[in-house]
C-alpha cells in the first residue's frame, strides 16, 4: 500500500510543478470534495473540483512542497507559494481512495492577507465557471426531459397519405 501512496504523491508532485491539468483530472475520484478557503461548503465532483485546482495551481506562483507525512492512504503536504506580493504558507490534507485516486482534500492557507487575495484572484473566475456549469446541467436536464416525454409517446405518427 506506501508504494501505491509512493506512486500516487509522485504522480501528484509531477501534475503540480508542470500544471498538468489534463493529467489532475485522471487521479480525480468522480466523487472527489475539496474544502478550501474561501469556501465554507465543500466542493463535490470532479468537473468542479478540477476546476479550482487548477486556477489555484495557476495562480499560485513559486508553489512548492516542503515537507510530508503519510499514514497508509492519508497524506499531509506542507507548501509555499505567492500571491502577487504576498508569501502564503499552508497544509494540503489528501485522502485517497482503494484505487489511490484523491478522493478528500482540505486546503488550510495563512496568513489571512495571503488567503484573501487569493480568493480575490479565483473567486470571479470560479463564480463564472458555477454558473456556466448549473447553465450546461439545465440544459442538459431538459433534454433529458425532452426525450423521456419523446419516449413515453412513443415515434411520431405520419399522416396518412391519400391516394
Amino acid at each position: 500500500m506506501a508504494e501505491d501512496s509512493a506512486a500516487f504523491l509522485d504522480e501528484w508532485h509531477r501534475i503540480v510543478a508542470q500544471r498538468d491539468l489534463h493529467a489532475l483530472r485522471g487521479i480525480l475520484a468522480e466523487d472527489v470534495s475539496l474544502g478550501a478557503p474561501p469556501y465554507w461548503g465543500r466542493l463535490r465532483g470532479r468537473e468542479i473540483v478540477h476546476h479550482l485546482l487548477g486556477l489555484i495551481v495557476n495562480t499560485i506562483d513559486g508553489f512548492t512542497y516542503h515537507r510530508e507525512w503519510q499514514k497508509g492512504r492519508e497524506l499531509a503536504l506542507e507548501f509555499t507559494g505567492r500571491v502577487g506580493e504576498l508569501e502564503l504558507q499552508g497544509i494540503d490534507l489528501i485522502s485517497l481512495d482503494e484505487r489511490f485516486r484523491l478522493q478528500s482534500l482540505d486546503v488550510m492557507i495563512r496568513p489571512i492577507n495571503a488567503v484573501l487575495a487569493l480568493r480575490e484572484a479565483i473567486a470571479p473566475r470560479m463564480a463564472t465557471f458555477l454558473a456556466e456549469l448549473a447553465e450546461r446541467r439545465q440544459a442538459s436536464a431538459k433534454r433529458a426531459q425532452r426525450a423521456a416525454g419523446r419516449a413515453k409517446s412513443g415515434p411520431p405518427v405520419k399522416p396518412a397519405q391519400g391516394g
